[in-house]
This record gives structure tokens, sequence and C-alpha cells, in this order.
């Protein structure tokens, strides 16, 4: 029966590689493969295998070395610095840059050791031995490890090796839970995936084997290479000589064809820059050949771009009638809309800011790789919200601030003021505008082939015309149309996908309830998931301890009539919060599904966060693609318009109008207009800077500053707001003391980045109450300026 069954599995693989049966692959592949001859080897014999060192490519035949010439025209036969090569030289293996090679002794692993070149030629160095004598070995190199699976006395062994550890030692890993031989073993994200007895098996980072389907052929020994973020490149082979390059979707579990090239008799694989190398043995000699995934770019057409200029010109249009209607001779005015924005818009404000374009591209693919179960940040951040709605938004609302950071100094002292509004302008102009504007610039560019520096000009410059002419109100209104926008293009985008599958909404359901898709709660304490435990410390820290020094979101707030209208411009932000997150975990879900059912459309070469930006390329119609791309720039421009605003006004209320004599009206308009203007610049400029760096390291760093430089001034409000005994010198030797001990983390790497800011706040409220009780308590009135309420005599 086992013969049987693999016999059924190579003619289905036969039949729909080359029919194109939905759910395995179709016709119109969206990357296929290209292949390159390259010049045969003048040898032949056993083929040990081939690899990759310092660029050029290693041919292993019969145990004497060849290297590819640099012009890839000639082999160069390689001499052993040795002088011969190492004993039972057997199987050589590598990832595309380093290079390893198995030893056997009577079919039995004994060593193994890295190759690599040197002035005398092809120098080999032992690594440890192996622990235990393992048979039918398959290895593998990945990161900075070496793995080898096989065979103990029946059972199956994976040892692992850190290569660059000072001291390398083999450990176990255990073993697959089968007693089938492994064919193949491959490291992709932090899973490692073994194929054996024609089904496939993950061991997750916590040890626990997982079946995850079964191949739909038989994978040559050896012949499997990661690619991408969530692929794992096979060659697979049916009833003849010819085996078929196939993708395994380690999310979706699901298997595609990548049509082009037919591997007839292949004896050795190993990566090769977005593909790979292949070598057969044909009439005596070694044929050599590349295969290279194609990713083309997918343009926007001319409906596409018609729609996007619309939404551009519309933007433009908010802000010009803004600034024809509004006779702007005050600060507030162009800064909080003076104080006429009614709740509603404010809340919809609030939730276009606090949703940025990056979250529109990573939630989905959130969702998509994993579940809902982030989604109960959103839930729990609204009983938050409430928290903030009922106490802290009134009482800064009722004091006609500007600037939040004027309460800084109403509370203790003008420095405190000035020193968080400068670290604030710092941070928003470092971390988050230049991020804002270069991740999803870079998404779009990576499948439509608009430029990134084309996607920052036009996001950022038509950003800056409308912001800077109408002031807080453009920002407000056209963040309301940049919800709709967005919104209307993320909901039908959902139903796009339901429509598309061959069991419509029956079988979208029963899909991802199959793969538990829709799990949301999680009561455990395990703090390394994503926990409700987990998200009420996140919300704690980064919702309602530092709601009240977010500029860009209090600024909205500040812009309602009254203080009531304030704390219901945040119960409206609430309410739209959890069905705004439904929509895009529904959006990863959806794409999950779909792309279960057809794993061909993928491009294996993509990151997962680009999961989403590819189906609004490739799958949706003309017109529609336009729409939600203009969507991203929608998100995008919502959350940078705000900050220019915000930043325009930390300058001009907390600098020019404090530091320049007698400043009118009038000219005090002209500065935030003309602020407006530059922080735009330097936004723009920052993030065509970013595209010179390596972008992930950059947004880690954005967050490690944000906790770094913030944390000490959102426990300064707290302290403030929460307590009467907290004076000027205890809060400045709390910010100092929060912030020092923060650095102290940081340098030693004590605690994940994303702890910074959570750590830094706690500490300046203890630090800070501390400290104030070795100073006098303050003798003037706190009226107003705690959630205290004063006693009053007689």
């Amino acid at each position: 029966m086992r013969y049987v069954a693999m016999w059924l599995r190579v003619l289905v693989l036969a039949v729909a590689c080359a029919t194109g049966v939905p759910g395995l692959a179709r016709a119109d592949a969206l990357t296929p493969l290209r292949s390159d001859a390259l010049p045969p080897v003048p040898a032949g014999g056993a083929i040990q295998g081939l690899a990759t060192l310092d660029g050029r490519v290693l041919a292993i035949v019969d145990k004497k070395a060849w290297l590819l010439d640099q012009g890839k025209a000639a082999w160069v036969p390689l001499s052993w610095a040795a002088g011969q090569p190492p004993g039972g030289l057997a199987v050589v293996f590598g990832d595309g840059a380093r290079a390893y090679a198995t030893q056997l002794d009577a079919g039995r692993v004994s060593g193994v050791v890295r190759l690599s070149l040197g002035a005398g030629g092809l120098e080999v160095r032992p690594l440890p031995t192996p622990p235990e004598p393992l048979s039918e070995v398959t290895p593998a190199f990945a990161g900075t490890s070496v793995f080898i699976a096989g065979m103990s006395n029946g059972a199956p062994r994976i040892w692992r090796l850190d290569a660059d550890a000072a001291r390398p030692a083999w450990s176990s890993i255990g073993g697959w839970p089968s007693r089938a031989a492994a064919t193949s073993l491959a490291v992709q994200g932090a899973g490692i995936f073994v194929t054996a007895g024609g089904s496939v098996w993950r061991r997750s980072p916590e040890g626990v084997w997982t079946h995850r389907g079964d191949v739909p052929g038989t994978v040559l020994p050896g012949m499997a290479r990661a690619l991408g973020q969530a692929n794992i490149l096979y060659l697979v082979a049916d009833a003849s000589d010819t085996a078929h390059a196939m993708t395994y979707q380690v999310v979706t579990q699901s298997w595609a064809c990548l049509p082009g090239v037919d591997f007839v008799r292949p004896v050795a694989m190993a990566p090769w820059q977005d593909g790979v190398l292949w070598a057969s043995a044909i009439d005596g000699r070694t044929a050599v050949a590349s295969a290279q995934v194609q990713s083309g770019k997918l343009l926007l057409r001319w409906l596409d771009w018609l729609v996007i200029v619309a939404y551009l010109a519309g933007m433009i249009g908010i802000g010009l009638y803004f600034y024809l209607r509004e006779k702007r001779n005050s600060t507030s005015s162009f800064f909080v809309g003076g104080r006429s924005i009614p709740f509603w818009a404010a809340g919809i404000s609030l939730y276009a800011a606090n949703t940025s374009s990056i979250s529109f591209i990573a939630i989905p693919a959130k969702a998509f790789e994993s579940n809902w179960q982030y989604m109960t940040n959103n839930l729990i951040a609204v009983f938050g919200l409430m928290f903030v709605a009922v106490w802290i938004v009134p009482l800064l609302r009722r004091l006609d601030l500007m600037s939040v950071f004027s309460y800084l100094e109403t509370r203790f002292h003008p420095a405190i003021r000035m020193i968080a509004s400068a670290l604030c302008i710092l941070t928003q102009l470092g971390s988050r505008m230049s991020v804002i504007l270069f991740l999803p610039a870079l998404a779009i560019a990576t499948i439509t082939g608009i430029s990134t520096t084309l996607s920052v000009i036009l996001m950022g410059g038509f950003t800056i015309v409308y912001t800077a002419m109408g002031g807080m109100k453009a920002v407000i209104w056209t963040d309301v149309v940049q919800v709709i926008v967005k919104m209307g293009g993320a909901i039908f985008a959902i139903g796009f996908i339901i429509w598309h599958l061959h069991g419509g909404m029956g079988e979208f359901v029963h899909t991802a309830m199959a793969d538990h898709k829709f799990h949301l709660l999680d009561f455990s304490f395990d703090l390394t998931k994503a926990t409700v435990w987990g998200f009420i410390f996140l919300v704690l820290f980064d919702v309602v301890l530092t709601f009240p020094k977010d500029q860009v979101l209090m600024q909205r707030t500040l812009s309602t009539p009254s203080d009531k209208e304030a704390g219901r411009s945040i119960w409206a932000f609430a309410a739209i919060m959890i069905p705004g997150g439904f929509v895009f975990y529904m959006i990863g879900t959806a794409l999950f599904v779909y792309y279960k059912a057809h794993p061909e459309r993928m491009n294996p070469l993509l990151p997962i966060d680009a999961t989403f930006p590819l189906f609004i390329a490739a799958e949706l119609p003309m017109g529609v693609t336009g729409l939600i791309v203009a969507g991203i720039f929608a998100a995008a421009m919502a959350t940078l318009s705000g900050i220019m605003n915000s930043v325009a006004t930390l300058v001009s209320v907390d600098f020019y109008e404090r530091l320049v004599k007698n400043p009118s009206p009038k000219r005090s308009v002209v500065f935030a207009e003309v602020s407006t203007i530059a922080v735009g610049l330097v936004g723009i400029g920052l993030a065509l800077l970013l595209s010179r760096f390596d972008v992930h390291s950059l947004f880690d760093v954005s967050i490690e500053l944000a906790g770094l430089l913030g944390g000490g001034f959102a426990g300064a409000y707290t302290l403030g707001m929460f307590t009467r005994r907290a004076n000027s010198p205890g809060v400045a030797i709390g910010i100092a003391g929060s912030t020092a001990l923060t650095l102290v983390a940081w340098a030693f790497r004590l605690v994940h980045p994303y702890f910074y800011l959570a750590i830094s706040i706690f500490l300046c409220i203890v630090i800070g109450y501390v400290a104030s009780l070795f100073f006098p308590a303050p003798t003037r009135s706190l009226e107003g300026l705690t959630i205290h309420r004063e006693s009053r005599k007689g």
C-alpha cells in the first residue's frame, strides 16, 4: 500500500504540473523559472555536490574540485590545499555563501568539514565529530548552524552545531515522529522542516513536531532550499527521469509548481541567487545549469493612475478650500481649527492618525501568517481609551492648550516643557515621519514598479501642500475622506476574495476555522506569546500613560469646542477601533484562504509583509488596484499630516512665541505655515536617506528611540495628573534617572526593546515620586491640573 500511495502522488504531481489543477498549480503561475546553462564540468563520475564560495561556483566530482571562472565560461581545476580530499567525502551542502561536506565511514556519518578558498587551493577545516554515527544522512546549513538528520538504530535523529561559537559543540534536537528516513532538511523562519515518508514535518522553536501535509510526489534526496521568508523550494520527481521545481508555502501549507524548467536526471542541487544550481550526469559528463525564479513588476494601468490622481487632487482641493475660506489671523485657527471641530470628525481623525500605512500593510500580513491574537490589543485598548476619555482628555482640554507640553510648564517648570517638546520634535521627525513615509513606499515599489523616490515625493509633497494651506481643519477633514477611501478599498478586497473562492463564504469560513485563523484570546501566562495579560500591560503603558504626551493625537481632541466634546471624540475613536481592526484582520484571513487555494499566485521571493500589496497589484481589477494604492497613500498621509501640523505647533508655540519678542498673530501664522513646509521637507529628506540603509534595523532603532527618550516624560504626566505630592525637582530627577537606567538596559541588552517604554515610564513614576518626598510639596493651587478636586474651605 505504501508504494501504491507513492505512485498515486507521483501521478497527481505529473498531471497537476502539466494541466494546472486548482489548489496545486495553474498554467498562469506568477513566478516561472528561467534556465541558464553553464559549461559542463570536464569530468565524470560520482557527484559529491555543488556550492558557492566567495561568489564563485564550486563543483566536486569524483572527489576532484572545480571552480567556475569569473566569466562563467569554463571550469578551472582546484587543488586541495592538503594535497588530497578529506577521507570519506560524501555530500557537499551550504547556503549560497558557505560550504560544508559530510564524511562517511561504512555508510555512516563520521565527520563534517567546512570548505573554503585559500591561497593554496580548497581548504578543509574539520568540525567536531558528531556524537553518534547516523545513517541515511541529510545535511543542511542555515544562519550559523550546521544540521545533520539521519537514522540511529532505526530511530530518527537531528543534531545541530553552531559553527561560529567559540567552542562549537553538537546538541541534539530530537527527531521527527516517523520511522521513515529523511529525504530533505530545510530551515525556514523559526521552523525546521523535514520530508520523510511522503510527509512534511515541522519542528517549532519550542521543540514540538507537527505534521504539515503530504508531498505530492517524491522529494529528491537533499534537494531543498529555503526561499524568501515563507517558502521552501524542492525538486520533486515524477515517474520519468524528470523532476519538477515546487514551492511549499509554510504558512498556507500549499504546494505550487514553478513552470519553465524540466530537471532531467538531477543528481545535485545548491542554492544560487533567487533559485538553484543543479547538476546531472549525461553521457559521461557533468552538466550544470541554473534555474532562477522570475519576479516581474506588476505595473499600474491608466485607470489606476486616474484614480490615484483624482484622490491626490481631492486632498489638495480640501486644503485649498479651507485656505480660501478661513481668514487665519491666529495660531488657534491654524493649529486647533478654531476649536470648532465636531467630536465625530475628531474621532475619525484620531483613528486615521493611529492607523498608519505600516498598519495597513502589516496587520493583514500578521493575520495571514498567524491568527487574530493581536486583535486582542484593539479590544483591550478600548477600555484604556474609556479611562482616557473620562479622566485625561477633559482635564487637558479645559486648559485650552495648543501644545500638550504647556501642561508640564504649568504643573512643574518651563525647562521641563522645553526639553520634552524638543525631544518630541526629534522623535517625530527621526523615528516616525521618515519611517511612515519610506516603508509603504518601499512596499509599493516592490510590487508595482512605482519607484520608492516617486512614492515618497508624492505622499510627502501633496501632504505638505494641503496641510500648509488648510491647517488643522484640512488635516481633520482630509482624514475623514482618507478613512473612507482606505476602509472602502479594504472591504472591497475582502468581498472580492470571498466572491472568487470556488466555495464562496462556506469555503472561506471552513478553511479559516480548520486552520484556527480566528483564534483571538490567549489567557496563558507565557510572556513570549501575544497573551491577554501582555496586552493589558501594553495598553496600560502604551495607551493610557502615553496618551497625554502624544501631541499628534491630543491636538485633535484639543480642536473640539469643549471638554465634553473632547471626551466624546475619544469615545468615537474607541467605537471605530474595533470594527476597523476586524476589517484589517479579516483581510489577512481572506488572503490566507485565497492563497491556500491558489498558491501559484504567490511570489516566493517577497517578504510576508508584501502579501497584501502583491494581491492588490496581481489580482484586483484595473481601477480597484488604484483605489487601494490610494488607500495606502491615504493611510500614510493621514499620519503624516498630523505629524507635520503637530511638529509645526510645537516649534511655533513652545519655541517661536516664547523666544521672539512680541510676535504678532499674523506673523505667528506665517511662521506656522513655513514650519509645516520645513517639517515636511525634512521628513522627505530623511525618508530618502533611509533608502541607503538597512530598513529593518533602522525601524527597530526608531522603536528603541521612542522608548528611550519618550518614557520619562510620559511618567511626568502621570505624576502631574494623578498625584498632588510630585514637584519640579522630584520630577526632574525622575526623568533623568529613568532615562539613565533605561539607557543602561539598552547598553547591556537586558530586555527586549519593546519594553523600554514601559520600563522608562515605571522608573520615572517611582523615582520621581520618591524624590519629590525630599523636597517641599507644591504650595500653589493645583485646581484643574490633577484628577483630584481641591477641598473648599469655609
